[in-house]
């Protein structure tokens, strides 16, 4: 059998091309790390890093069995969040991944819910995008995690169970003066001739603007890439450009724009996108009771921002009408 040590020390010096640094990683001397290296070698019969000028590389053999070190790394780490988070369950403590827009518009409400039912539990919230959230659920930095998704680029991983907790409607944001605001919705295709405010640095709904006017019959023209949504309301405030953007980070509305719903375009047939917000839980790990707590609270929340009645009202506020 494999050395689990070994493993991990081979993990880390793939990773880093240096035995001195993988060794620092791990608290060890490089002599001790070279030492443990060729024992491992031995062990496996073969080659498994190749010494350079400057550092270390792994080879085909190295980078596969690395590849294996770094999920024993990870469920050795979920291991022991597991039993931390058992160790103060008398206390309570909640660990919950989310990201932005999700921050500043379902979780505020869930988590001022779930503190007066709770308030013996410590709720500890950790931000990220999507990949940084995944991996921290599979380390059991979280317990649990709100992510997002949309038809075209679904999640997909089986050591994650994935429940929806509502739909979040991509709208199109316009100045509070435009003669748009006077159409029950608007069909994308009629827009061609408009300039547009994106997101920069390859956001997710930079993907979603350009993937919908594809749909309609056009490229978007680009006037600005703003860094966040309040300042793509700005722009478009001052007659830039429009924008899309998921409903729920439009939260914090400007009182100079307006929020309008997008139709299904008649030429493709295509329907506005729409993105999931799911409630993400290791599939191999049972929830603490302050886990499973705070799911029931979420359920609730999205409930809320789900409800026909209150959607009805919210676009009459926001369309300004």
């Amino acid at each position: 059998m494999l050395n689990v040590r070994r493993l991990l020390l081979l993990a880390e010096v793939a990773e880093r091309g240096s035995l001195t640094a993988a060794a620092e990683a791990l608290s060890m001397t490089t002599s001790a790390a070279s030492q443990q290296m060729s024992l491992l070698e031995r062990e496996v019969g073969q080659p498994l890093i190749e010494r350079l000028p400057r550092g270390v590389r792994a080879t085909a053999a190295g980078a596969a069995l690395a590849e294996r070190g770094r999920a024993v790394r990870r469920e050795l780490q979920a291991a022991e969040a597991d039993l931390e988070a058992f160790r103060h369950v008398d206390r309570g403590v909640v660990t919950l991944g989310s990201f932005p827009t999700a921050s500043a518009s379902l979780l505020p409400p869930a988590l001022t819910r779930f503190r007066r039912s709770h308030p013996q539990v410590r709720t500890v919230v950790r931000a990220g995008v999507l990949a940084q959230l995944q991996e921290m659920l599979h380390t059991g930095e979280v317990e649990l995690s709100l992510l997002w998704d949309y038809d075209w680029n679904r999640v997909d991983d089986d050591q994650l169970i994935l429940t929806p907790l509502l739909e979040d409607p991509t709208v199109l944001v316009v100045p509070a003066s435009s003669p748009l605001i006077d159409s029950a919705e608007v069909p994308l295709s009629d827009l061609a001739d408009q300039e547009w405010i994106i997101r920069a640095e390859n956001h997710p709904v930079a993907d979603v603007l350009r993937r919908a006017c594809r749909q309609a019959g056009f490229e978007p023209r680009i006037a600005y890439a703003s860094h966040d949504y309040q300042e793509a309301q700005a722009m478009v405030a001052a007659g830039l450009g429009l924008a899309l953007a998921p409903r729920l980070a439009l939260t914090n509305r400007r009182s100079d724009v307006r929020l309008l719903p997008l139709a299904h375009d008649k030429a493709s047939g295509a329907a506005p996108p729409v993105r999931r917000i799911l409630l993400a839980a290791p599939a191999r790990r049972a929830g603490t009771p302050a886990a499973q707590a705070m799911a029931r609270v979420l359920h609730t929340v999205a409930r809320t921002f789900t409800d026909p009645g209150l959607g009805r009202a919210q676009l009459g506020a926001v369309r300004g009408r």
